[in-house]
């Protein structure tokens, strides 16, 4: 099993709490929540910083599901689930560069990670996503969005690879931070992926899936396809990878 290197995390160092305050900081721009909000202090704190330390971060890998022709569900008024896949991916990734983490985006554009033509490309496709993974020493989060028949079902879902423990840690911070942050009635549990999740059943490291939505529900619907609150999934999950990173002896599953 690959784990995450023992001295790729700073544990309650200065240089730590530094960077996940500037990281509060930047999700309450937009999420706009008290709880998020940094003190006067803190902010003063990061002013004053140099950002000489080494920052020996693993590997941040964010999957933008889906892209090209394979467009995942599609909303009743033709909005595709690739498209907001990607913008969510996008905001977290820039707010985890912006910090000094290795962030990679397995897609920055409309295309499918196939090589060639023919058959099997979607198959190819998730190998590929997978494969970004390949080096350990890193934590894979998807991201995706959900469709279900009846209109009511609504809320943010994670899922969790059998792979690794620190899959499980990262999939329950991510459930929280959504309810807490963005969904104040979401009271969907995380689930244990099987088979069907190709990604998390190949994967070796932590590594979640996140159902941002539901395409189906008319009122989700609408905000997932505003730009804000695009933002604000994109920040919560940047929250949630920090706080992940800081949860000390989760993070290396023995």
């Amino acid at each position: 099993m690959k784990k995450i290197s023992e001295n790729s995390i700073f544990f309650g160092s200065y240089s730590f709490f530094l960077s996940l305050a500037a990281i509060i900081a930047a999700a309450a721009v937009v999420v706009s929540s008290p709880v998020l909000r940094m003190s006067k202090e803190d902010a003063a704190r990061l002013a004053d910083s140099e950002k000489g330390e080494s920052n020996a971060y693993p590997l941040i890998v964010l999957d933008a599901g889906h892209g090209g022709e394979d467009g995942g569900a599609v909303a009743p008024d033709g909005t595709c689930e690739k498209d907001i896949n990607l913008n969510i991916a996008k905001y977290a990734c820039a707010v985890l560069l912006s910090l000094g983490f290795d962030c990679r985006m397995t897609r920055d554009g409309d295309f499918m990670l196939s090589d060639g033509e023919g058959g099997g490309k979607k198959m190819r496709d998730l190998k590929n996503r997978v494969a970004f993974t390949d080096g350990g020493d890193c934590i894979f989060v998807s991201v995706h969005q959900n469709k279900f028949p009846q209109q009511s079902c609504s809320g943010t879902q994670v899922y969790y690879s059998k792979n690794d423990e620190g899959s499980k840690d990262l999939a329950s911070i991510l459930q929280n931070n959504a309810r807490e942050y963005l969904q104040k009635n979401n009271t969907r549990q995380i689930k244990r992926a099987g088979s069907e999740i190709f990604v998390l059943d190949r994967c070796t490291v932590p590594a979640v899936l996140v159902e941002c939505g539901f395409l189906s529900n008319p009122a989700e619907l609408k905000l997932l396809e505003t730009d804000e609150y695009q933002k604000k999934l994109g920040c919560v999950i940047a929250l949630s990878v920090v706080s992940f990173l800081s949860s000390g002896a989760d993070a290396h599953p023995s």
